[in-house]
């Protein structure tokens, strides 16, 4: 590549992937997406609020790079908030950073970024891509710890030849380091924490505020039996212990969230083991999947091993070890070793006998 389309979210890490491509001579041009989101309370950071917009530019004057800022408000509301709602409304759990990386970052913005002459897109992610064999491989990068792959799962696998990830060789202390020698204004900026659209008022006030009813229901056993009350089944995940407001005198889980009859059911950790899980809005990043792997069943969740059954676009995943908390609208992503090889949507999760 030589010109490259640099996504500046106002932040440490874009800021120095910016840096290190216009110090190998690229041609690079800063682009930050206005996603029509509120700014951020004050003392923290999100990706796309208004000063995050502010900040990148400041950082492209000081690099002496162009600096664009780009209306992808309505690809937001409709590839990611919508589908984050229904999600919810569905007693589900979503992650719109998945979503937000297939279809926004790696998908209109880098259409745009193709559509004016530039060569693909960079970001600031901690990940890597390798080319092997003629093939572009998502590989984990030198940072385990801030290893973001698991958000980048979904990516178009077409894509990855118009990808760069410049941060893949480096932890994010030597990040702010180069930024710091550099004299870019946010070596120092903290990193965004929440999700990028959602207010200060939280998750349940932008629920309602979208029509999602937040209303109070039965807590039930695995037995049926009315053991509680809930303040809106929106407000929970599965795997909770916390804030359930049960009285037992064993430690209690959320074990399902059913949406149709607006009740939890809970009960004891065991009970929350899974043997496997179903998904789907599969993405393979290879030529197949194989038939081991390890699956990452959250973020921060440490890949297991597991079998592996992929059959008209359904990815069926069996625990070698059962898992705990496996939650449907969350994403499986498969790993050999340091290769990603793609993952879903889980949508049906083996647990007990519920």
């Amino acid at each position: 590549m030589k010109k490259v389309v640099v996504a500046m979210s106002g932040g440490v890490d874009s800021a120095v992937a910016a840096l290190l491509l216009r110090n190998e001579g690229l041609e690079v041009a800063g682009v930050t997406m206005c996603l029509g989101v509120a700014p951020a309370e004050e003392g923290k950071t999100k990706c796309c609020g208004s000063r995050e917009i502010e900040d990148a530019g400041r950082v492209c004057r000081t690099l002496g790079i162009g600096h664009y800022v780009v209306d992808f408000a309505a690809d937001l509301e409709e590839k990611v908030i919508l589908p984050f709602v229904e999600e919810y409304r569905r007693g589900r759990t979503p992650n719109p950073c998945v979503a937000c990386n297939r279809s926004i970052k790696f998908g209109s913005l880098l259409a745009r970024a193709l559509s004016w002459g530039f060569d693909g897109i960079a970001t600031g992610h901690y990940a890597a891509i390798e080319a092997e064999n003629g093939a572009y491989r998502l590989k984990v990068p030198k940072d385990r710890r801030k290893d973001q792959t698991y958000f980048l799962h979904a990516v178009p696998r077409e894509a990855l030849a118009k990808v760069l990830f410049p941060l893949a060789g480096y932890t994010k202390n030597e990040v702010r380091m180069i930024a710091g020698k550099a004299g870019l204004p946010v070596f120092d900026k903290p990193e965004s924490q929440d999700i990028c659209f959602m207010p200060a008022e939280g998750h349940s006030a932008f629920l309602q505020s979208r029509g999602v009813p937040i209303e109070a229901g039965e807590i039930v056993d695995g037995q049926g039996c009315t053991v509680g009350r809930h303040r809106g089944i929106a407000c929970y995940t599965i795997g909770q212990r916390g804030g359930l407001g049960i009285s037992s005198p064993k430690p209690l889980y959320v074990l399902a969230i059913d949406a149709v009859q607006n009740r939890l059911v809970v009960g004891p950790k065991g009970d929350l083991k899974a043997e496997g899980l179903i998904a789907d809005q599969v993405n393979c990043l290879v030529d197949a999947f194989p038939g081991e792997a390890w699956a990452k069943i959250r973020y921060a969740h440490r890949a297991e091993k597991c079998r592996v059954f992929n059959h008209d676009g359904t990815l069926t995943v069996c625990f070698d070890e059962p898992q705990e908390a496996v939650a449907p609208g969350q994403s499986v992503v498969l790993y050999d070793g340091t290769t990603v090889l793609g993952g879903g949507i889980i949508q049906e999760v083996k647990i007990g006998t519920y």
